[in-house]
């Protein structure tokens, strides 16, 4: 039997659909080059419109194919399959299942059902969160390991906590076993995942009795890696409001922590961050970023920026401007409000006409591309560890190499280097990407 992942959206998703091609290389499935397989998955985002139109697009595409009579298990999986639901059955009728983000326990039962070749009878469908024991991809040196799942902060925006649920915490025994399993591996770098996984919180465990917080993890998760391949974790996506003094001393005094973090602002107006119930102020934020710069020296920064929210004037614009101009982030993720329905701004008043949107957004590229191209040119001539990745699509004689900052670098290079780190000094910039040389 083979399958085929289509995967969208954020790097949660890509961590799941690790997860369920795990679960279905170990019934004795074989992962299929193209679509389509014995079973085609398409494993979705809804956090924007654009991104459930290309969802809706493709199983267009693929109900096409069966309509011509090629026969083949179609599921839809992901955030859009929770927010849509039975909606979707109905506009795609050849959807064989449609199995949410909070059901992926529902998965192995739908192997099974393709090998039995009969579908699911109705009260087999009783999905129930749970986390995956291991999000491992077979000869990856780098893993995503989720933390939490779902979100409580219900931002007016977000469609998150309607399509993942409510907030749950991994226990910290679970996300210990699989560091071992990926140290075995020989796995080189790890990612911590959340909706806002600072929020992490779990009480009572075999590996930490009582309450242990997001700083408590990493504590024991630097603790278990020590001596281990394992060498630079990360974290995605921490929110203000969460990031404590303590999780700033824990990763100022272990050095596997990358020094680099990712910390959505989202905008630079108190009135607009009220509005989008962010519930932390400018004042804090800037406050935060000069917190961590001062306990980690050379730290890099990224953000992501929304225009164009409900009831943004000039003056709000000015106060995100000017926000970006006093942190200067690395990069950002930058795009303006897209109504998403259920969503308590969808009924906000004071809609921006999209040609101001467009407009502003560009303002706000334009300003940050400023920014990344000072601060990499800054570093010209630095030395750093990086992390090797692969071949350069430009030049098969070229490594591609990823620093801890998140900086991207080339330099000569046999593909026997992949997935070890060594020293580089850059020597030149081209586009946002550093030109180097071994150290």
């Amino acid at each position: 039997m083979t399958f085929f992942f289509e995967t969208y959206g954020c790097q949660m998703n890509t961590a799941e659909s690790a997860a369920m091609e795990l679960a279905a290389r170990e019934r004795g499935w074989e992962k299929a080059e193209s679509a389509p397989a014995d079973l085609v998955l398409l494993n979705s985002c809804s956090v924007r419109e654009t991104a459930e139109t290309r969802f809706r697009g493709r199983l267009a595409h693929y109900q096409a194919l069966k309509k011509k009579g090629r026969p083949f298990t179609l599921v839809a999986a992901g955030c859009a399959a929770s927010r849509l639901g039975k909606k979707l059955k109905e506009e795609f009728p050849a959807l064989d299942y449609v199995m949410g983000a909070s059901a992926r326990s529902l998965f192995p039962l739908i192997l099974e059902a393709v090998e039995r070749g009969r579908p699911l009878e109705p009260g087999e469908e009783t999905p129930a969160w749970c986390f995956a024991p291991s999000h491992f991809e077979e000869g990856a040196f780098r893993s995503f390991i989720p933390i939490t799942h779902g979100c409580d902060n219900f931002c007016s925006y977000c469609v998150v906590p309607y399509a993942r649920g409510r907030e749950v915490c991994r226990s910290p025994a679970a996300i210990l076993a699989e560091l071992r399993l990926l140290a075995e591996k020989g796995v080189r770098e790890i990612t911590l995942l959340g909706q806002n996984v600072n929020s992490y919180q779990h009480e009572g465990d075999t590996a930490s009795p009582g309450v242990l917080d997001f700083p408590g993890l990493l504590t024991l998760i630097a603790r278990e890696i020590r001596g281990t391949s394992i060498r630079w974790v990360r974290f995605l996506s921490a929110n203000p409001k969460d990031l404590s003094p303590r999780t700033i001393e824990v990763l100022a005094e272990n050095p596997c922590f990358c020094r680099h973090i990712h910390l959505p602002a989202q905008h630079g107006s108190n009135r607009i961050l009220g509005a989008m119930n962010r519930r932390y102020t400018r004042e804090s934020y800037l406050a935060l970023v000069r917190d961590l710069r001062r306990a980690l020296p050379g730290l890099s920064l990224s953000t992501d920026i929304m225009v164009g929210f409900p009831g943004e004037t000039g003056e709000d614009m000015e106060d995100l401007l000017s926000l970006m101009e006093e942190v200067r982030f690395h990069y950002a993720y930058m795009y303006h409000y897209n109504p998403r329905e259920g969503t308590a701004a969808w009924g906000f008043p004071g809609r921006v006409p999209e040609k101001v949107k467009r407009r502003r957004l560009s303002q706000v590229i334009a300003l940050q591309k400023q920014h990344t191209l000072q601060l990499l040119q800054d570093r010209v001539g630095a030395r750093e560890t990086v992390l090797i990745e692969g071949i350069s699509r430009k030049n098969a004689d070229e490594l591609v190499a990823r620093t801890e900052k998140d900086e991207m670098a080339v330099f000569p290079g046999a593909r026997e280097a992949i997935g070890s780190f060594t020293e580089v000094t850059f020597i030149s910039l081209r586009g946002n990407t550093f030109r180097a040389e071994r150290a």
